[in-house]
């Protein structure tokens, strides 16, 4: 980078954000356009693939540069351990560095927020200093314990049950304006700066603030709407069309709140001269389904409206245009350290895995893209030659699943086991084709360019697209470890809760948890 390139970035996630919810990327209600301004003066990419379909493994692939199969944070093993962080990296260089959210998975506990000098998860039921400390040994300590994995992954589930707990109904309060206020806090008392920001407001369940529930979603009662995913996709409830319209109406207006807060940030930052020394992006860590292939939430599948996400980007090496290009989320690990002239791949605790800047992975290099066949899988950088292909991973998520059989049992219904429900799944994807590998049911393939609805499926036919699709992530599977071929154990029982004491099952029985 240049001597007058931005010395700061500000880097923004917007939780669960489908990209054809959004101006910039032609929806036809007015919902973003605070960002339809921003993309005027950045780029527009219409290709971003997101490496798995849910906040977790996305943060910890953003943070380290690895795919989610290489840094090993999911459900089952639901901390970032082993490689150094972005933060820690930017850190040590000597940058100020801040996370601010209200996402349950972007804690100390989950080791996602290493490295920041300043962090706030601005979460009502576990206070950051118990998140840093008894819970953050506990937490692994029980993840290390076969016996005790169920309790773990209950009370991590804890974090979104009690957002949906404090969030709902009457006085749901957004987060957002307290994450917006806490960062230009942050960028007034700092230098050279790195923040990350995750707002949370179109992650269910939906609540908005009166004046954009008013706008984009009029006489809905948020209360009366599904926000429970786990009930439609168990079949214990239906959902009708209209009822469809009012979720997506109060999706909308969610939305339509980050916009609002957002536009009041870049606004600040214009105003106190930081807009045009900041490097600035802006995306989504997966989707949302509301309804499509029968399914609601992001959870059970990686079809496009999950992991098609929307990317923009404001930095004076890239074009104001608009990219059909495949971009991966994983690239803006060594986008930011080339925005900042980081050259990172240094440990910060040794034997950790530390990624290097990669130009070839960095969307402000000339070489982007332009990947080498021979690199070295291990490094993490590359996984398969060839710039045209995304990748995605998908280890089973075993807290909703948990709750998708509580469900299920409360209505009298069984799930089959060899469904997508129990499955991991692989994807690879490309601008005009994906093929998925699915461990328990038959894999699924799709011509995105004839059928971006994912329709038909073309997995097992002769399409020539869908076979070099199929080739790339049979490639990519050997080069992260071998492909997914036998099922993983369908056994999530509960055991494990005999092992809690009585205050902690208590805590578990006001949250619904337990009879």
């Amino acid at each position: 980078m240049s001597s007058d390139a931005p010395g700061n970035v500000l880097f923004v996630v917007m939780d669960t954000v489908r990209a054809d919810h959004l101006s910039p990327y032609g929806y036809d209600r007015p919902t973003t356009p605070g960002l339809a301004d921003f993309a005027a003066e950045a780029t527009v990419f219409e290709e971003a693939v997101a490496p798995a379909p849910w906040t977790l493994p996305v943060h910890a692939s953003l943070f380290t540069g690895l795919y989610p199969s290489q840094h090993g944070a999911d459900q089952e093993n639901p901390y970032l351990e082993g490689a150094t962080t972005l933060a820690e990296t930017l850190s040590a260089a000597g940058y100020d560095t801040a996370c601010y959210s209200s996402n349950a998975w972007i804690t100390p506990y989950t080791h996602l927020t290493d490295g920041f000098d300043h962090q706030d998860n601005f979460f009502e039921v576990m206070p950051g200093d118990l998140l840093s400390g008894p819970l953050a040994r506990a937490w692994k300590t029980m993840n290390d314990n076969d016996r005790l994995r169920t309790l773990a992954d209950k009370l991590v589930s804890l974090g979104n049950v009690a957002h949906e707990y404090l969030a709902g109904g009457e006085g749901a309060d957004s987060k957002t304006p307290a994450v917006v206020d806490r960062t230009q806090e942050f960028v007034d008392d700092a230098d050279d700066w790195f923040a990350f920001i995750n707002l949370m407001d179109a992650h269910l369940p939906y609540h908005p603030p009166a004046e954009f529930a008013e706008e984009f979603a009029p006489g809905v009662d948020s209360t009366a709407v599904c926000q429970n995913s786990k009930e439609y996709n168990s079949g214990a409830r239906d959902i009708s069309e209209g009822e469809w319209a009012d979720i997506r109406n109060l999706y909308d207006a969610e939305i339509a709140h980050i916009d609002a807060q957002l536009t009041r940030l870049f606004d600040w930052l214009k105003d106190e001269g930081e807009w045009d020394d900041t490097t600035v992006i802006v995306c989504a860590d997966h989707g949302e389904l509301h309804g499509e292939h029968d399914l609601y939430g992001h959870e059970f599948c990686l079809y496009d409206p999950l992991v098609n996400v929307p990317l923009v980007v404001k930095h004076p090496e890239l074009d104001t245009e608009r990219r059909t290009d495949t971009v991966e989320l994983v690239d803006l690990y060594h986008t930011v350290l080339d925005a900042l002239d980081v050259p990172g791949g240094d440990p910060a605790t040794p034997g950790d895995t530390a990624v290097a800047r990669d130009p070839t992975r960095s969307l402000l290099s000339a070489d982007y893209r332009a990947f080498d066949a021979a690199t070295d899988p291990d490094a993490g950088q590359v996984a398969a030659p060839g710039g045209d292909y995304g990748f995605v991973e998908y280890s089973r998520p075993v807290v909703e699943l948990k709750q998708l059989e509580e469900k299920a049992s409360a209505a009298g219904i069984d799930l089959p086991e060899d469904s997508r429900f129990y499955s991991r799944m692989r994807a690879a994807r490309r601008p005009d084709a994906k093929y998925v590998r699915i461990d328990r049911i038959d894999d699924e393939a799709y011509r995105l360019d004839r059928d971006p609805g994912e329709t038909t499926d073309l997995a097992g036919g002769d399409d020539g697209a869908v076979n070099d699709v199929e080739r790339v992530l049979a490639d990519f599977e050997s080069r992260v470890g071998g492909a997914w071929t036998g099922a993983a154990d369908a056994d999530v029982t509960d055991d494990a809760v005999a092992d809690m004491d009585d205050e902690a099952q208590e805590r578990l029985r006001d949250l619904g948890y337990l009879e």
